[in-house]
């Protein structure tokens, strides 16, 4: 029988045998590892949780039909066996991978990929937390194919829980080391939120979360990474947050609209500049983010015109 499994199908065939869904998941990476092959070609596959929105992006599957996505809410990630090919729009001009589905849905409902201030369209992804191996495969076919004008972004907690899901992205988790080729994106840059800004966005100490001792232990394992795994800057932010012993999460940029709104540098602070004039915004989150993103276009745009004039030298 040539029919695909879950690893979940697999715990429940025998419940007390496995007693955790981990130990399933654990042996079935370690069994692809061995054999130097991918989970599909096993037959064995995640349920896909991860989510896309925007309409520039179009999913072929192998049976022939089409997953489009949509500007306003989001569309399941298809498991990566059953993907023929991947069409992006020309017109998208930047990817935004968010941590949290919360924050994405949130997103989704202010049509953040096609809003009106945005450098263009976009798209925007979430694995819902640590992603499913689909959400991984997607955002490393999108680092390799899309144009490195275009570029790839991340929004996460401002915690070494957030730093790590980054990492999962940008550099791959140990357990699917064997497939890394085509599961991570070296190219994503960490867009926000970043525990050094928050002062400057007028949010208080008092608004933010103090570390657990979990958060403690996680925050010092992830300074003893290696630079090559864990990059200069994110160490400086994580030492920022264990002087401060706060954290915050993603959220916080709404629930304190009106402290932004009243921050004397706005003019001048790229990241609400935006909030100065009238009332606070609908999507507080939004605006946070357009001004980041046009930073984040603008620089693309410039480094392809280096590389097209450096090229026209050379011919």
């Amino acid at each position: 029988m040539n029919i695909p499994m879950t690893k979940r199908d697999i715990f429940y065939k025998d419940v007390h045998l496995f007693k955790a869904q981990s130990v399933v998941d654990d042996l079935v990476d370690d069994l692809a590892a061995t054999l130097d092959v991918s989970r599909g070609d096993l037959n064995i596959r995640a349920s896909p949780k991860g989510l896309f929105c925007g309409s520039g992006l179009s999913i072929h599957m192998k049976r022939g039909s089409i997953v489009h996505g949509a500007d306003s809410e989001g569309t399941l990630i298809p498991a990566g066996v059953d993907i023929s090919h991947v069409e992006v729009s020309e017109t998208v001009s930047w990817v935004l991978i968010v941590e949290k589905e919360a924050v994405f849905q949130t997103l989704c409902r202010a049509n953040l990929a096609s809003h009106s201030s945005c450098p263009g369209p976009g798209l925007v992804i979430t694995g819902k937390g640590y992603p499913d191996l689909a959400t991984r495969e997607l955002v490393g076919h999108l680092s390799v194919t899309l144009p490195t004008s275009i570029p790839l972004l991340a929004l996460v907690d401002a915690d070494a829980f957030g730093l790590d899901i980054l990492s999962v992205y940008k550099f791959g988790s140990q357990s699917l080391a064997h497939e890394r080729n085509r599961t991570t994106a070296p190219r994503i840059i960490w867009l926000g939120l970043w525990a050094s800004e928050l002062s400057s966005l007028s949010i208080d100490r008092d608004d933010l979360i103090p570390l657990t001792e979990h958060d403690h232990k996680k925050a010092l394992l992830m300074l003893k990474r290696d630079n090559t795994m864990m990059p200069t800057q994110w160490k400086k932010e994580i030492s920022y947050m264990l002087h401060t012993r706060r954290k915050a999460e993603i959220e916080i940029i709404s629930s304190t609209p009106s402290k932004i709104a009243l921050h004397p540098d706005a003019p001048h602070h790229p990241a609400v500049q935006i909030y100065f004039a009238g009332d606070p915004p609908k999507y507080p989150l939004v605006e946070y983010l357009i001004p980041k993103l046009k930073l984040f276009c603008a620089h693309g745009q410039k480094m392809k015109r280096v590389d097209e004039i450096s090229k026209s030298h050379h011919n």
